[in-house]
């Protein structure tokens, strides 16, 4: 019997946990994760290789009405998602059924002609008769293969990995088994910078932020540390000053933890320069946009 190899496209609103859920896959932390809603800004991908098997896992922003050219970007980024998938995951949040698996998301699950799984998530936040309602009502609305997981608590997910290998193309792999994913160390250290800035500032201001790697090096091979400069955008000269903090306190704390992270995620030490600079309407312009990777 031959290997089995395909592109798995992860959907979803908002925070429903789909970063989550690449992560737990795949056993290590690929996609950002934060408390508030639009965190992932571009597709991740990420490969998980068991046995005969390779699946490999695009996780998407969070489905929604766009409002400007960054949330149009986002959603481009979740319909190219589908397009290019062998199979579709679509996640669900199990306290919130209504939003999260509404009329418009199963509109865009019927317009593709991917088959698709439906993923009951966080089923460890209701009871026993609550999944079994949930699953029921998820299959009345889309029958397909519906599954009951917490992707934060590892609940399932070997039941969730046999369905989608069951939806898998028979081929050969498309990377080496070792390999979890094909982005550039750059886009995740610029990520795990992200991560920081959302964790640490108000609830508006991090979307208002974007961060690039400027530079990327070994500084000094005998220390065998490595030297990142980056540099965070802001829209507004106001929005600088919270970022940076009073007498440079918060940026100090945003580039610690975050240095922790990329040391954690390079496996080696690092020295993490960060810059702030104001850019205004980054957000609203295609040129900065595609500079930042948010457009191709």
């Amino acid at each position: 019997m031959g290997t089995k190899c395909g592109y798995v496209a992860i959907i979803g609103r908002p925070n429903v946990g789909k970063s989550t859920l690449m992560n737990s896959l795949i056993g290590e932390k690929l996609s950002i994760v934060t408390p508030k809603p639009q965190t992932t800004r571009a597709r991740v991908l990420g490969i998980l290789t068991e046995d005969d098997a390779q699946m490999v896992f695009l996780d998407t922003p969070g489905f929604l009405r766009p409002r400007g050219l960054l949330q149009e970007a986002m959603v481009r980024e979740v319909r190219e998602g589908l397009s290019e998938a062998d199979v579709v995951l679509a996640i669900t949040d199990a306290t919130d059924l209504e939003r999260t698996f509404d009329e418009e998301l199963r509109e865009l699950l019927k317009s593709s002609d991917r088959p698709a799984v439906v993923v009951l998530n966080k089923m460890d936040l209701v009871g026993q008769k609550e999944i079994f309602e949930g699953l029921k009502w998820l299959y009345e609305r889309f029958p397909t293969e519906v599954v009951p997981i917490s992707a934060l608590k590892g609940h399932n997910l070997d039941e969730l990995k046999k369905v989608l290998k069951g939806f898998l193309p028979e081929g050969p792999f498309l990377y080496p088994p070792e390999v979890l994913a094909d982005q550039p160390e750059r886009f995740f250290v610029a990520e795990l910078i992200r991560e920081e800035l959302f964790l640490n500032l108000g609830q508006e201001l991090p979307y208002a932020t974007a961060v690039k790697v400027e530079e990327f090096r070994e500084r000094d091979p005998s220390e065998g540390k490595t030297y990142i400069r980056a540099t965070i955008y802001v829209e507004k000269p106001s929005q600088r000053g919270i970022v940076i903090g009073e007498g440079g306190a918060m940026l100090r704390k945003i580039g610690r933890w975050a240095r922790k992270k990329i040391e954690a995620f390079l496996g080696r030490p690092v020295y993490l320069e960060l810059w702030v600079k104001v850019r205004p309407k980054w957000s609203r312009k295609e040129a900065a946009l595609r500079e930042l990777g948010y457009l191709r």
